[in-house]
């Protein structure tokens, strides 16, 4: 372990244009449970599949179901960034980060203060009414009682979450693509690389240095100049900036 911190402390110092790309292994030390682990999300009891209730069919069709769960489950009001979130915001000011691709919809990185974050399944934090815009925030949702409703027209308030049978944001894509491209560092971290197409981002990298950074194994150990089998957090709290 100590010599892997050393090879990333060098990589971290030695290149000008790193992107990080990160997953719900990012957010797990802030308290909030990841999907596939053995504890989480997939592995607990439904009547529903929790892919069937994060579903844009669900949402249209079970709307009062599918607020039951997203409240209790995908809401977390007490998280706080831990030791990743906040050495990314840090590795940004000095000018080396110049993005932060993120699989997960809790806004912790902004938190921690991170300015260029592209959200690839949008945010919580943000929330819509269905017919005519008005923009609401993740305490009006918690708070609403059984479907949240637009207090201008009384629309149906949707959760700015990309849900399944949807697609990601062109925008976003876009811009992701770009900083990958132009990276010369790529930092992957907390993530199983399973989910598509955000996971298939990573093909555009064709710069010299791909770190990952996971407690498990994923399908492109091999391809990583480094690779740390440890927290994302206990990781970054021992690189110097």
């Amino acid at each position: 372990m100590e010599d892997s911190i050393s090879k990333l402390q060098n990589i971290i110092d030695e290149n000008k244009r790193i992107v990080f790309f990160g997953g719900a292994g990012v957010s797990t030390e802030s308290g909030i449970p990841d999907f596939r682990s053995v504890d989480g999300l997939y592995n607990q009891k439904y009547r529903y599949s929790p892919e069937e209730m994060l579903s844009h069919s669900f949402f249209e069709n079970h709307t009062e179901e599918f607020f039951d769960f997203y409240r209790s489950k995908m809401l977390c009001f007490s998280a706080k960034p831990n030791k990743a979130h906040i050495f990314l915001a840090e590795l940004e000011k000095t000018g080396k980060l110049s993005a932060v691709i993120t699989q997960n919809i809790d806004g912790l990185h902004q938190m921690a203060g991170s300015k260029k974050v592209y959200e690839l399944h949008g945010s919580v934090h943000r929330n819509y009414c269905t017919n005519c815009g008005k923009f609401y925030d993740a305490h009006y949702i918690a708070k609403a009682d059984g479907i949240p409703k637009c207090e201008k027209c009384g629309s149906v308030i949707k959760p700015d979450v990309v849900l399944y049978e949807e697609g990601l944001d062109d925008g976003i894509i876009r811009k992701s693509v770009n900083a990958i491209r132009s990276a010369d560092c790529m930092i992957i971290a907390g993530t199983s690389l399973v989910v598509y197409p955000a996971a298939g981002l990573i093909h555009y990298f064709s710069g010299k240095n791909l770190v990952l950074i996971n407690k498990g194994r994923t399908g492109i150990n091999t391809h990583a100049n480094l690779v740390i089998e440890a927290p994302v957090g206990e990781v970054f709290a021992q690189i110097k900036i």
